[in-house]
């Protein structure tokens, strides 16, 4: 299989400085909706669409550790992605993330 063009990388997502603090920010990166969370335990992101109704995470209530949907409600852990009350069930894709030189980096 020619994996030739299709290798991970880590590539630059957005400044620390432009992030909402404590928060969650949409970021667009290709075709990708990311949400970066602002956790009290540091900088977290996954794909920003809520795993049962498709909304936008970063519209909803977001206390630092949990992030609700604005649709139905369903919580999510979003340091791990895990679903944490119903009506989700299916974990957040989570996207490995680092920061260097106050930038938030992906690996893609």
């Amino acid at each position: 299989m020619n994996t030739q063009g299709h290798q991970k990388t880590w590539q630059d997502l957005i400044a620390l400085a432009d992030l909402e603090k404590g928060d969650a920010t949409p970021v667009t990166l290709g075709r990708r909706d990311l949400a970066v969370f602002d956790t009290v335990d540091g900088i977290f992101v996954s794909l920003a669409r809520c795993t049962h109704g498709a909304a936008n995470l970063c519209d909803g209530y977001f206390d630092g550790k949990y992030i609700e949907c604005p649709l139905h409600q369903g919580l999510f852990d979003a340091r791990t992605g895990q679903p944490r009350a119903a009506p989700a069930r299916v974990p957040l894709r989570m996207i490995k993330a680092r920061v260097v030189d106050s930038r938030v980096q992906v690996f893609l």
